[in-house]
């Protein structure tokens, strides 16, 4: 049994071995209308499974632990730190399809400033989930305006969903931004407009 803990209380979760994972997909190959004994499959099961524990993987991490450490010898830096273009590949919990495209963050740091990794790291573990992109984006962006106790936090991303590419409407070329703002950057639209700027330069 695992232990979840969930606001102080542990709840119990039935653990699911590998080996029942790979017992489920080896039926859905079946209900497919395959054969999972025939050469080519007899290890797609596992195989997917070991791709599956590193697509869903931000389930067994901790992003507010990516952003405990921080430093204040920043000379009193107090604008905007902006990273764009970190590359998203997620789930969508509906259909279970990718998710693929790009994630914009910045936040105003109030007195300390983290290593700049840690917000594609924060990216990541989120999008290692099943996810909306709407709620991924707020989830980014609640999680850094918390941990970093920052005066301000924005978060765009723009990305396609392959369960409107490659099933339902298949409309190819169709693009999804979500925006989230917070504190300065949702109070003051100078900040959200030099923001929007920032992550609209390419280069040449």
């Amino acid at each position: 049994m695992k232990l979840v803990k969930d606001t102080n209380i542990e709840q119990e979760i039935k653990k699911v071995s590998d080996k029942d994972a790979e017992e489920a997909i080896k039926i859905i190959l079946t209900w497919m209308g395959e054969d999972p004994n025939r050469e080519g499959l007899l290890e797609t099961p596992k195989r997917v499974v070991k791709a599956f524990k590193e697509y869903f993987k931000g389930y067994k991490e901790d992003p507010n632990q990516i952003l405990d450490k921080t430093f204040g010898d920043v000379d009193g830096y107090d604008d905007m730190v902006v990273q764009k273009n970190i590359s998203v590949q997620s789930h969508c919990e509906h259909h279970m399809a990718p998710i693929i495209g790009k994630a914009h963050v910045a936040y105003i740091p109030r007195e300390r400033v983290v290593g700049l990794s840690k917000l594609a790291r924060v990216v990541e573990v989120f999008s290692k989930r099943l996810q909306t992109q709407e709620r991924l984006t707020m989830q980014i962006a609640n999680t850094l305006m918390k941990s970093l106790d920052a005066k301000g936090v924005a978060v765009t991303i723009d990305s396609t969903h392959q369960c409107m590419t490659m099933r339902g409407i298949k409309k190819e070329q169709a693009t999804t931004v979500t925006n989230y703002y917070l504190g300065q950057f949702k109070e003051d639209l100078s900040y959200q407009n030099r923001y929007l700027r920032f992550i609209s330069i390419t280069k040449d």
